[in-house]
């Protein structure tokens, strides 16, 4: 079962070097437009393999006979995966990392698709991945009624059930009088306890999913009831409220979410263009451009390394110390002949994750035209 893109994952891949063998890095892109039946991707999978085998990577002159054995092995055990165990399960794509040599695997589920691409090289390709963060997978979609109470996850394009707090509340008593009116107050306070469980298991997920965004579905009136039940934490973790027919299928339900979840993204987008705007503005806490920002992912001040979708550049890399420069020279801190990379985003992204930092693919917004498409909101 492949893995969703995280945070915590792409730091675990940014902090991989390999000491023994070849990291090999594959997406393939199973986007139905492009990938339409199995035999289909089973065609793009040979293409990108029979690709990374001839590449330079793959074939460098430094490369030990031990090395190209691993390759092969490697390229091999991709071939056996999307064999014998990958499930598409409606995903848009895969990314496989893996360096044998080094006992490194992963196999990360996508939710949107990303281009074709496979590489070889010390290191795993990660750039790729950086726009599908924060487009709402891992996200919890609560359904919740006088007596439903269920909680979804986003994952791989798909909601999955995480908890069920449903309750069959006893229905109206059919007597008049006295009798009716208290079986009413009980029944009332048998909702009121739902609605307690439920929020009580929203905010045990939200702690332990570390504050994923979350949707509510509710009616009007339960809306009102649940609201001041919520915790301080899940409350700021709402995104949106809407509704729904009460026999929603989970496909439904994520059609009503998708645009609340895009539409938060999008204001948290144009809060860090803010932010970084103003700090770059007045020479504060802000680099601009590929050398400044560089330099400050090599100095592990990148708080949140910002970028225009599709901006890249080449750069040159310590291959002792792993310090980034935007021109060839020897490192500033050891003196080692720094390797001209064409791959200078990546570069960054690994910078900025392995030091702890975030990173932001800017998709709504043209603000870093002017500054080569790249910037940072920096610690100090």
């Amino acid at each position: 079962m492949a893995e969703t893109v995280t945070w915590d994952v792409l730091r675990e891949l940014a902090e991989f070097r390999a000491e023994k063998g070849c990291a090999i890095s594959v997406y393939v892109n199973l986007d139905p437009s492009v990938s339409p039946t199995a035999d289909d991707a089973d065609t793009r999978i040979s293409s990108l393999i029979a690709e990374g085998e001839r590449s330079q990577g793959a074939n460098s002159k430094h490369l030990t006979h031990e090395q190209r054995v691993g390759l092969k092995a490697d390229f091999e055990r991709i071939t056996d995966y999307f064999e014998n165990e990958f499930s598409r399960d409606g995903t848009q794509g895969i990314a496989i990392f893996l360096a044998g040599l080094d006992n490194a695997w992963r196999a990360l589920a996508l939710s949107e698709p990303t281009p074709d691409k496979v590489r070889v090289s010390g290191e795993f390709y990660l750039a790729p991945l950086v726009p599908l963060i924060g487009r709402g997978d891992g996200a919890i979609v609560a359904v919740v009624g006088r007596e439903r109470g269920q909680l979804f996850r986003l994952q791989n394009a798909q909601l999955v059930e995480i908890a069920d707090q449903t309750e069959e509340a006893p229905g109206r008593h059919d007597q008049g009088g006295w009798s009716q009116s208290r079986f009413q107050r009980h029944i009332e306070k048998i909702v009121a306890e739902h609605l307690r469980d439920v929020a009580d298991e929203l905010d045990r997920h939200l702690r332990r999913l570390r504050t994923p965004k979350i949707v509510i579905v509710a009616s009007e009136e339960t809306h009102s009831e649940l609201e001041d039940l919520l915790s301080n934490e899940v409350r700021n973790a709402v995104v949106g409220w809407t509704t729904a027919e009460a026999h929603a299928s989970p496909v439904e339900l994520l059609q009503l979410a998708r645009p609340l979840l895009d539409e938060a993204r999008a204001q948290e987008e144009a809060a860090t263009i803010e932010r970084w705007r103003e700090e770059a503005g007045r020479g504060g806490r802000a680099s601009s451009g590929w050398k400044e920002t560089l330099e400050a992912a090599s100095d592990a001040r990148v708080e949140v390394l910002i970028y225009q979708d599709g901006a890249d550049h080449e750069a040159w890399q310590c291959p002792a110390c792993g310090r980034l420069a935007l021109e060839g020279k020897s490192c500033p801190l050891d003196g080692t002949a720094m390797e001209e990379r064409d791959d200078g985003l990546d570069l960054a992204v690994h910078q900025t994750l392995a030091h702890g930092g975030t990173v932001w693919a800017v998709t709504s917004h043209r603000d870093l035209d002017p500054v080569e498409g790249i910037g940072a909101l920096l610690r100090y």
